[in-house]
């Protein structure tokens, strides 16, 4: 039989309350006191049971992850952020990916409900109507680099538009400079594109807006370097919308024989750990991932502790994080340089 609270209370000669004072963190009892039922509750092997606390606290502790996928470094390093934020807060964390469309998300926010006391999302199947209509009410949440929230839920993100400008100012010399899209109705992927042929209008007057379509994986970007190294006429430049696609385009060109930077200068974007150590490094935008996703766990926290949640779609009060990205100038752009060059990307106007 499982050792119950009662069982600690009556080993220890303490009462009930004293026990679920202690499990609960309460001020009231003394250090002695504490210490005592702690002893006996590690000589029986006591395990808390979490439902019975969640009935008492009206909290699971438990927190609900929505991602578009869970492979590759971009989604472990964001997860290992949000991992180590919630650890430190003594959370659990209840994490699903969304691979198909909106009715996917909703069976994600479904299952999760009466589970988690909050949600952070990153999905580009939600937008404010979806997440007014099917978000249980009073429930916190935090997005994660989304348009959705329109200033209706608080969000963590980075400013994708300056970040696509300041690798386009970066390539401008080479003038003839091409950019590979991510999936479709993609809010990151938009932003960046965006960014790409505003900053390619601005800085490079009369150059040709030239766009590849890509989804964000290796396999798209391999695609794409493969046709550029048949192609009799190539740009002298490739900007890639993630790290992972330009890794595909490098790939694929050093197969073919074509040399980088030296016949097509290449750039990513998210600076995802394995963009240093491919020959010749990458270029890239450094976005502060795993910060990100600690942010916007302790945002989160915020919101559950204060009682700040979701009511007929919208938050009281909802704050929106910009963190800042920096530009990595590596090998693969050109540049002799051993040591990364990086820099603070400074916010664009639209």
């Amino acid at each position: 039989m499982a050792v119950t609270i009662k069982d600690v209370a009556q080993a220890a000669n303490v009462s009930v309350a004293s026990v679920s004072r202690v499990l609960n963190g309460h001020a009231t009892v003394t250090d002695e006191t504490r210490a005592h039922i702690l002893a006996v509750m590690k000589e029986l092997r006591y395990v808390p049971h979490v439902g019975a606390r969640s009935l008492s606290t009206s909290l699971t502790n438990t927190v609900g992850v929505l991602l578009p996928d869970l492979y590759g470094e971009y989604f472990s390093e964001m997860i290992r952020g949000i991992d180590r934020a919630a650890r430190s807060s003594g959370l659990h964390l209840l994490v699903a990916s969304l691979h198909g469309g909106a009715d996917e998300a909703v069976a994600a926010i479904h299952a999760m409900r009466g589970r988690v006391d909050g949600l952070l999302v990153m999905s580009p199947h939600v937008d404010a109507a979806f997440l007014a209509a099917n978000l249980p009410e009073r429930l916190p949440i935090v997005l994660l680099n989304s348009g959705a929230g329109g200033g209706a839920y608080s969000s963590v993100s980075i400013d994708n538009y300056s970040a696509a400008w300041a690798m386009v100012e970066h390539l401008a010399p080479y003038r003839s400079i091409a950019f590979i899209t991510g999936p479709a109705g993609n809010f990151e992927a938009q932003e960046r594109l965006r960014g790409y042929r505003a900053a390619l209008a601005a800085l490079v007057p009369g150059a040709r807006a030239t766009v590849y379509a890509g989804d964000f994986t290796e396999e798209s970007g391999t695609r794409v370097g493969a046709a550029l190294a048949q192609s009799r006429r190539h740009p002298r430049a490739v900007f890639a919308a993630n790290d992972m696609m330009a890794i595909g385009v490098q790939i694929a060109l050093q197969a073919a024989g074509v040399r980088v930077p030296d016949d097509i200068a290449l750039a990513g974007f998210d600076d995802i750990p394995v963009a240093r150590y491919v020959t010749p490094a990458l270029s890239t935008v450094r976005v502060p991932i795993a910060d990100m996703g600690a942010q916007a766990l302790r945002r989160l926290i915020a919101q559950v502790g204060t009682g700040i949640a979701n009511v007929a779609g919208a938050v009281p009060g909802a704050v929106a994080d910009t963190l800042d990205a920096q530009l990595v100038v590596r090998a693969s752009s050109g540049t002799t340089s051993v040591s990364p060059a990086t820099g603070r990307i400074p916010r664009k106007g639209d």
